[in-house]
């Protein structure tokens, strides 16, 4: 398959020994460092298929926190040079504190994001957001027009619109707000709360210490499958 046909993206993503690693992968179904298969979880209230499709979305990408957003490569770019530019700049880069997370609403769909109020590490995460997005644009293939129609048919600010011509995205930069997603939209009230309920119980005891961000995770599409880790680049302690 030609590197054209092919997705990358930056990710922050949990050490592979670090509970919310395996809990991810069970409840989104795939675990994108080793390309495995799980069934629903069973949730109370909802049946498996309900759950399934409650987490299609998140679940083509594989647990994470975007720092980079998908792209294609540029004309000229090739997967080796951006793995050693990705090497490089981990290797130059310190490692933000340790995310303390909660579960949290983002419109309609749930996510873990940094607590604020906990001091959860919101600012370092988002300033290596920023880093990663200005310094691997030289790897991003222009958006197509089909590509800015979808985004724009959205409904975007002004400022977004500037954002998605100029770095192909628009949710950056200022409009970045950094989170783990957990789900895709939840409209009906009584579904969010059984998985809120589910979730919140859950993730309980993984969250009551604060997960450490120690490496930058290459991530690549093929076609139209799902997202996988393809190497996982270590951030100088």
């Amino acid at each position: 398959m030609s590197s054209s046909s092919h997705r990358y993206a930056v990710y922050a993503a949990p050490p592979l020994a670090h509970p919310l690693h395996d809990f991810a992968a069970r409840w989104l179904g795939w675990d994108p460092q080793s390309g495995q298969d799980y069934p629903p979880p069973s949730v109370p209230g909802l049946s498996a298929e309900r759950v399934a499709a409650l987490t299609a979305e998140p679940r083509r990408y594989g647990f994470h926190a975007t720092l980079k957003p998908p792209f294609r490569l540029a004309e000229g770019k090739d997967e080796t040079a951006l793995q050693q530019a990705l090497a490089d700049f981990a290797a130059h880069r310190s490692a933000p504190p340790h995310l303390a997370l909660q579960l949290a609403s983002l419109g309609n769909f749930l996510a873990l994001r940094p607590a604020h109020e906990a001091g959860g590490g919101d600012g370092e995460l988002h300033a290596l957001a920023d880093a990663c997005v200005i310094a691997f644009d030289e790897f991003r293939a222009q958006a197509s027009d089909a590509e800015i129609a979808k985004r724009r048919a959205a409904g975007l600010s002004a400022r977004q619109d500037d954002y998605l011509l100029r770095w192909g995205y628009p949710y950056v930069l200022e409009e970045f707000r950094p989170h783990f997603t957990l789900t895709g939209r939840i409209t009906d009230e009584a579904e969010r709360a059984a998985v809120l309920a589910y979730l919140t119980n859950q993730l309980l005891p993984l969250l009551a210490q604060p997960m450490p961000l120690t490496e930058l995770c290459l991530y690549r599409q093929s076609g139209n499958a799902q997202f996988r880790i393809l190497a996982r680049y270590p951030l100088t302690l």
